[in-house]
């Protein structure tokens, strides 16, 4: 199918924001995570401007990768995912509602089940973001001492995704025909057991549900690593990104549009949306300074955690936080693309480890007024490389106001954005129903 040819926003929500220490800040509403009106009322908002998803982060475990730090974030303190979305699915009626849910420490027949819940409770809008879990401390909350080993896990994630979709497909669309006078509530010819055995799973089904309406739900993925495009290469239909620079966004797509194509499907069928961070305000300089007061916020233990949980196994604890980043070994059992930006950042710039944290916290490039903020956004959409951004506010509810009051406008008028049409997800994102 063809890309689309405007620009598509979803929102990284998090109840008080997405910057570290945006909890903090005197604007952002510290309780926002676990009040449902709250939620709510940003669904309504994100929705009403014309965004195209609301998408809920997740790890299952307390989000970081030592405790001693943990107590000045908000990383212990947040909802479910399924459940927070499908409480917000009557709150809403057209934004698309995408859930994070890990392939490690779950069963293929549990997600088949609540992300097809989710799709008939919410009229076909639900999406599932496919992770492998990277936090050390999820393993420990499921009685294993590590994760899957990096190549594993994305095996085992082809295999439990293909489980999934086969369970989904349980019912033909036309199988439940209810028909009270001839007693027949589905068609047995149009049902399927799945009788699936594999080298991970074996899951008989069928479903206990009837067929999700938009067939499946919509498919999110991260990979960034080889291993992790070559699978989102093979199931992603959005794929989120967290390129350093422009160039390195140009070279990503260009690889996974030869990939998408090598595992045998359309590169048109394929969505990328990068990670956007931004901060609006009347003047760059005003900008500027609120990007100031986030980093001033955050507490020096935060800073080097921040890195480090990026890092792997390596210990920070000792480090100068005004000395430049020290050289390490070769990745281990954690995100590796992660670390590997991180390193060609911080090593191309000579930049110490403060201000890597701080430039990892919140990216500077999107800071500015309404317009230098469209600007930037639109300089990213001419190199053809995504399809819109995944936006994280760094603090809310305020930037959530200000981007869909000031910044969209902007990109409207240059005729970049429009509110999705279409009354399901997959409709809106331009992409195919499943057979």
């Amino acid at each position: 199918m063809p890309r689309p040819d405007h620009l598509q926003f979803g929102a990284l929500v998090h109840g008080s924001g997405g910057h570290i220490a945006g909890w903090r800040h005197p604007r952002a509403n510290p309780d926002g995570e676990l009040d449902i009106d709250f939620h709510a009322r940003l669904a309504r908002l994100l929705e009403d401007a014309g965004f195209t998803a609301l998408f809920v982060a997740d790890v299952v475990a307390i989000w970081g990768h030592q405790l001693d730090s943990l107590h000045r974030t908000t990383r212990a303190d947040y909802l479910e995912p399924i459940t927070l979305l499908a409480a917000l699915a009557p709150q809403t009626s057209r934004i698309g509602l995408v859930a994070t849910a890990t392939i490690s420490y779950n069963e293929p027949y549990n997600l088949a089940r609540k992300f097809a819940s989710l799709d008939h409770i919410c009229g076909g809008r639900a999406g599932w973001n496919v992770v492998t879990s990277v936090v050390p401390l999820e393993a420990a909350n499921f009685g294993r001492a590590g994760h899957f080993g990096h190549a594993e896990r994305y095996a085992r994630a082809a295999e439990f995704v293909d489980v999934v979709k086969g369970l989904w497909d349980s019912y033909t669309d036309d199988a439940l025909i209810r028909d009270k006078s001839t007693g027949l509530y589905f068609r047995r010819d149009r049902r399927r057991r799945l009788d699936h055995r594999g080298e991970h799973f074996a899951v008989a089904g069928p479903l206990n549900l009837a067929r999700p309406p938009q067939g499946h739900p919509v498919l999110f993925q991260a990979g960034a690593s080889p291993a992790g495009r070559a699978f989102a290469a093979r199931v992603g239909e959005v794929i989120f990104t967290a390129p350093v620079s422009v160039a390195e966004a140009v070279e990503y797509r260009r690889r996974l549009d030869a990939e998408v194509a090598a595992a045998g499907r359309d590169p048109g069928d394929v969505r990328v949306w990068p990670i956007l961070t931004p901060i609006v305000a009347d003047t760059d300089a005003e900008a500027a300074t609120i990007l100031a007061e986030l980093g001033a916020l955050i507490h020096d233990d935060v800073l080097r955690r921040l890195v480090q949980d990026n890092f792997g196994d390596e210990d920070f604890s000792d480090l100068d936080l005004d000395e430049p980043l020290p050289d390490f070994g070769a990745a281990t059992n954690r995100s590796q693309s992660r670390r590997a930006g991180l390193l060609a950042l911080a090593r191309g710039e000579r930049l110490t480890l403060r201000q890597l944290a701080l430039r990892f916290s919140a990216r500077s490039d999107t800071v500015g007024s309404a317009v230098t903020v469209a600007d930037r956004i639109e300089a990213v959409w001419r190199t053809g490389a995504i399809d819109g951004f995944n936006v994280s506010f760094p603090y809310l509810p305020e930037q959530a106001e200000r981007f869909t009051a000031e910044v969209l406008p902007v990109l409207a008028g240059r005729g970049l954005f429009r509110p999705p049409s279409g009354a399901t997800l997959r409709e809106q994102l331009g992409l195919g129903r499943p057979r």
